[in-house]
């Protein structure tokens, strides 16, 4: 969070002395003077105004409540806003500075207020039980409270919003009903040949093979959860499911299947390769499978806005449990990028009897907003924890032997039975994924060895390099002119300059979308990537700099807020326009008369515009937020590390922007030991989610 350099004392806490006698020290606090408090820190950055406005909501429902339930409802608002859909009161309680992160001279407030808070968990406990605007789970019935108290007969309590509080229950209920579901019955002997058909053994290979396990997990129930790094054959599986599914489904020529994914870029990449991936085993399988109609069954990949049917400026969809969607199978691709209320929505929207099959990197960022749902799903991915019986399963109709290091010591959990992890890498083998690996693992020296190594056998032209300290200058020549040949915005301008031999060509039309092409395609070979948005080295000031150079340099003319060549990201979703959060396009002159600006999004192969106008809801997307990437591959990715970003650095950050790269990465960091911070700090959200898959939080009553 951005500080604010403001006069004011949060430390000292003199909001309350007595103005005419300071030295008669701290009164007692009361609701007016806590919430006095808190909008101071507000007014310093600490917090935002809506925790503060919930926390005074609270006041106005119970004068009576206390002190520390202000502050609760307070932290718990601002807590949701950096992703977490709980607040761990026990942490709370026992080490508050440690729970929000905030650095000196911060903590010291925090500090002098926790003095004047109760001493212990149990007395935050009853003070928050006492107050009407809180049901305590078990013992509280349920009358509408906007605050929920969940787990208080266990060691770690948690304090949701009403609203979070349901949708977690609601997941954990589809995703604990669909893990135990049984699938259509399977013919073993069938069902191995198509398996062994579409994954032809290698000889001498001894190594398990993770793909075919996952079709077969998969074929077993009505939910799959597939997970693993970049390069390790995600949306490849789940295409070779799709084809088993399409083998041994008694009714395939009606078998309805869709694809979606959080964003359209990452939608437009899934539809691309599961034909891609079906195209390509046709060689396998000849006529042995009509794969052709396979890949016209599966229709455009959708965003999951536009497959839920979101309804303009609110948080309802069209499908829900009342009016699901129209499928037998679903394949939802970057599930990392899905929040808790969105997943929430999805599987509430579900048929009982369709198949939902996530795929996704569990280690990527997760959500802009609330939850960590695909983590949270994944914890057992990486020992596997599967059963006797879910191993028998496997051998039967994939022939393949699950490791001993994977099997249950005891009863492994229903959603482990239905969750694969994709382990072999067939992308990231060199130093990528090299960096890659150390950054997951949180092995700092491991990964300065292999950026000073790399940098220092291949100097500019190395896979990856990195840079501590300089300045933004030196970033926006990065990305105007590239290292040792890589890619840049140097293709997307020159790209841009040879407009004018459209306007000569024989067929305006065809010149013009072949240009406008060309134009989407160079830009997107290149990306500078951000921990923050404000600031010189955040999304905004990058922004402006490499605007800065290109018009030096002459590729673009600023004119105004709109200029042939300026690519935009689309931040609301807009179904009317066909537009969606992430989308990325850029306004070019259009071939009518006048040549009027228009912004032109590429979907897969297909180009679609609207007009400049029309688009309220947009950004500069030279640069963009690491969150913002999820989704999306560049030959070439930039990351800025930004010494303002606090705790926004962590390990999931840095390792999801060293994932987007597929040729080429570069590292810069605005000062030295950024790096080295970012991959020794974990992101960990805090979600009552896995408490509830284990059914230790369920709703009594």
């Amino acid at each position: 969070m951005n500080r604010k350099n403001i006069d004011v004392d949060t430390v000292t806490m003199d909001l309350f002395s007595d103005s005419a006698s300071s030295d008669r020290g701290l009164l007692p606090l009361t609701g007016k003077s806590t919430l006095e408090l808190l909008r101071r820190w507000s007014d310093a950055g600490l917090l935002r105004r809506l925790d503060v406005a919930l926390a005074a909501f609270v006041q106005e429902q119970d004068p009576l409540a206390a002190p520390c339930v202000l502050v609760a409802t307070a932290l718990l608002a601002q807590m949701e806003g950096r992703g977490h859909s709980c607040l761990s009161l026990r942490e709370l309680a026992a080490a508050p500075v440690a729970l929000l992160g905030w650095s000196e001279p911060e903590s010291t407030a925090v500090e002098s207020l926790w003095s004047m808070l109760p001493p212990n968990l149990d007395e935050w406990l009853r003070a928050l039980s006492a107050t009407r605007v809180v049901r305590v789970v078990g013992q509280v019935p349920d009358q509408g409270q906007p605050l929920v108290l969940a787990g208080t007969d266990g060691d770690a309590p948690l304090l949701y919003l009403r609203r979070y509080w349901g949708h977690e229950r609601l997941v954990s209920g589809h995703i604990l009903h669909r893990s135990q579901a049984k699938g259509d019955s399977v013919d073993p002997a069938q069902t191995r040949k198509w398996l062994e058909l579409f994954y032809p053994t290698i000889s001498g290979s001894k190594e398990c093979n993770w793909q075919k396990v996952a079709c077969a997990l998969a074929l077993r129930g009505r939910l799959a959860v597939i997970t693993g790094g970049p390069g390790t054959g995600k949306t490849y599986t789940a295409a070779r499911l799709l084809a088993l599914l399409f083998a041994t489904a008694p009714d395939a020529d009606h078998l309805r299947v869709s694809l979606a994914a959080p964003t359209g870029k990452a939608a437009a990449r899934l539809k691309q390769a599961i034909d891609g991936a079906l195209d390509d085993l046709k060689s396998q399988v000849g006529s042995a499978l009509d794969l052709s109609a396979l890949v016209q069954r599966v229709g455009a990949a959708r965003t999951l806005h536009s497959l839920l049917g979101a309804r303009p400026d609110t948080r309802h969809f069209a499908h829900h449990a009342g009016r699901p969607l129209d499928v037998d199978v679903l394949i939802v691709d970057e599930a990392s990028m899905v929040h808790l209320e969105m997943m929430s929505a999805l599987l509430d929207a579900l048929p009982p009897d369709a198949r939902l099959i996530l795929l996704g990197d569990k280690d990527q960022l997760a959500s802009v907003e609330a939850g960590a749902v695909l983590g949270d799903l994944c914890r057992d991915a990486q020992s596997g924890q599967y059963n006797a019986d879910t191993v028998a399963f496997i051998s039967q109709v994939a022939g393949e032997t699950i490791p001993a290091s994977y099997l249950a010591q005891g009863q492994g959990a229903a959603l482990a039975q239905q969750t694969a992890m994709l382990r072999l890498s067939r992308r990231f083998g060199g130093p990528i994924g090299q960096l890659a690996m150390a950054v997951n693992e949180g092995n700092v020296p491991e990964a300065l060895s292999v950026l000073r190594e790399c940098v220092a056998k291949h100097g500019d032209a190395a896979e990856i390099a990195f840079h501590e300290g300089g300045s933004v200058y030196q970033v926006s020549s990065l990305a105007l002119q590239g290292r040792g040949g890589t890619a840049s915005y140097a293709a997307y301008g020159q790209a841009l300059e040879r407009w004018p031999e459209v306007l000569i060509a024989a067929d305006v039309p065809a010149a013009h979308s072949t240009w406008v092409t060309e134009v989407l395609m160079a830009f997107d070979r290149f990306r500078l990537l951000c921990a923050v948005r404000n600031g010189d080295w955040g999304v905004a000031g990058l922004n402006r700099a490499v605007e800065i150079a290109l018009e030096r340099a002459g590729h673009i003319r600023r004119g105004g807020e709109w200029y042939a060549g300026r690519p935009v990201m689309v931040t609301r979703n807009d179904a009317a326009l066909g537009v969606f959060n992430g989308d990325i396009g850029i306004a070019l002159p259009s071939a009518a008369e006048g040549h009027a600006l228009r912004v032109y999004f590429l979907q897969g192969e297909d180009l679609r515009s609207v007009g400049v106008t029309r688009l309220a809801h947009v950004e500069t997307a030279f640069a963009m937020t690491v969150h913002k990437s999820q989704g999306s591959e560049f030959e070439h990715t930039a990351m800025v590390l930004s010494a303002s970003a606090g705790a926004i650095l962590g390990r999931e950050l840095v390792y999801t922007g060293i994932t987007r790269a597929r040729k080429t990465f570069t590292l810069l960091a605005e000062r030295p030991g950024l790096l080295a911070k970012a991959i020794a700090s974990p992101t960990r959200r805090t979600s009552g989610l896995p408490r509830f898959l284990d059914s230790l939080l369920c709703d009594p009553g």
